[in-house]
């Protein structure tokens, strides 16, 4: 049944994007925000807490409802579960900045580019080349299908209804909230990261099967550790190896050189590879999706 809840969000999503999603997030950073404002006391202690409150009440909401369905027929609870992925999974959370940037790069217009590329990363680029336009799309692309599709699949799977895409998104969600909170965020970032810990791996295992093999282990390999974090570097350094493009690297900052280690092997990106990132996502969530369906039938059987 969970096959069937994956692949009907996925479809569904790419039907009618959701068009409230902005109202959830809303809902979301206002419980987030409450949280902070009453156990924030600068303690690492609190930030722990109020975690802890933060996604047990949801996720039991969503256990509960679940439950309940379930207890209702097999059919409303493969209603909730398409529901919950509906609002938590899929391309459509990212893709418009990415089409928007493969489109105008493409029509020579990299004015509009720059302009997309910086309200998604939420920086100023008018500085940027097309070359560090089509780059850090890329790498958003990449880092946004990892935390949007792949590791949301993973707790999916992994948890009791739909606890498990909850709780990742969730996570994800608070890490970048009280990111700037200093000791009261730091238990956010490490639940994220012990979270993401499994996921990365397989999201980059995905990109090497349907990759450049290869080049996506020899990167993975060689250059993740080098990333500030591990995780995701994990996650670009394969995706890098497995189109064949290069990325990190230095960026040009208002303030000076941005320091950055170098991921990947081949050529400098240009608006060609988004399309091999296109390409390389979706036949990523099509073995993901087959290896879920062999497991789901070994385990009827």
């Amino acid at each position: 049944m969970g096959v069937v809840a994956i692949v009907a969000a996925l479809i569904l999503e790419q039907w009618r994007p959701v068009g409230d999603r902005k109202a959830v997030f809303a809902l979301v950073a206002a419980w987030a925000d409450w949280l902070e404002r009453t156990f924030n006391a600068g303690d690492a202690r609190h930030g722990a807490i109020a975690w802890a409150i933060a996604v047990s009440v949801p996720v039991a909401a969503a256990l509960a409802l679940h439950a309940a369905a379930l207890w209702a027929s097999p059919f409303a609870a493969l209603l909730v579960d398409i529901g919950a992925l509906y609002l938590t999974l899929g391309f459509r959370q990212f893709s418009h900045w990415f089409t928007g940037i493969q489109t105008a790069l493409k029509s020579g217009e990299a004015e509009r580019a720059r302009e997309l590329i910086g309200a998604w990363r939420g920086e100023p680029a008018e500085h940027r080349s097309s070359e560090e336009v089509a780059r850090l799309a890329l790498e958003e692309a990449l880092v946004a299908s990892h935390r949007h599709v792949f590791a949301v699949l993973f707790w999916f799977v992994l948890l009791p209804g739909p606890s498990g895409a909850i709780l990742y998104r969730l996570a994800a969600f608070l890490a970048r909230r009280w990111a700037g909170l200093g000791a009261f965020g730091e238990f956010a970032q490490r639940a994220l990261y012990a979270l993401e810990w499994p996921t990365a791996r397989l999201t980059a295992a995905a990109f090497a099967v349907v990759g450049d093999f290869e080049d996506a282990v020899y990167c993975w390999r060689t250059q993740a550790a080098a990333w500030s974090d591990r995780n995701l570097g994990i996650v670009l350094a394969a995706g890098a190896g497995a189109m064949g493009v290069r990325l990190g690297m230095p960026l040009a900052g208002v303030a000076g050189l941005e320091p950055r280690p170098e991921l990947g092997v081949g050529a400098p990106a240009d608006p060609a590879f988004l399309d091999s990132a296109v390409g390389l996502l979706w036949r990523s969530v099509v073995l993901w999706v087959f290896v879920l369906a062999v497991l789901s039938l070994v385990r009827a059987l």
